[in-house]
């Protein structure tokens, strides 16, 4: 069995780089959570859940879940306006990472 040197090797080249790429901010894994927790979320209803997050930060990191294709946007022709955010087939097979996350932070939280 040939031992990998980390001289040869570049983090930027794993898939764990890759999804870290995509998960990686502030508040995208509460949103990726809620999503999975609650099927569709509007807007407002999401930010009254995760409570300290901003309308501005909340709308810029929706957008970049949406442009990584992690997230579906359905917005409805009204006023007022109404959108609804879901978890795309992609977004939906982090669901078993999230699953282990919540089962770890349930075993080991005080």
């Amino acid at each position: 069995m040939n031992k990998r040197c980390i001289a040869d090797e570049c983090l930027k080249n794993t898939g764990f780089s890759y999804t870290l790429s995509l998960i990686n901010g502030k508040y995208k894994m509460t949103i990726l959570y809620t999503l999975m927790e609650f099927g569709i979320v509007r807007f407002n209803e999401m930010k009254k859940y995760i409570g300290e997050i901003s309308y501005k930060t909340l709308s810029s990191t929706l957008k970049e879940l949406e442009a990584d294709g992690l997230i579906n946007r359905k917005e409805y022709p009204q006023i007022p306006p109404k959108v609804e955010y879901s978890l795309t087939e992609k977004g939906k097979s982090l669901i078993p990472i999230l699953d282990g996350m919540c089962e770890w932070g349930d075993k080991h939280r005080g």
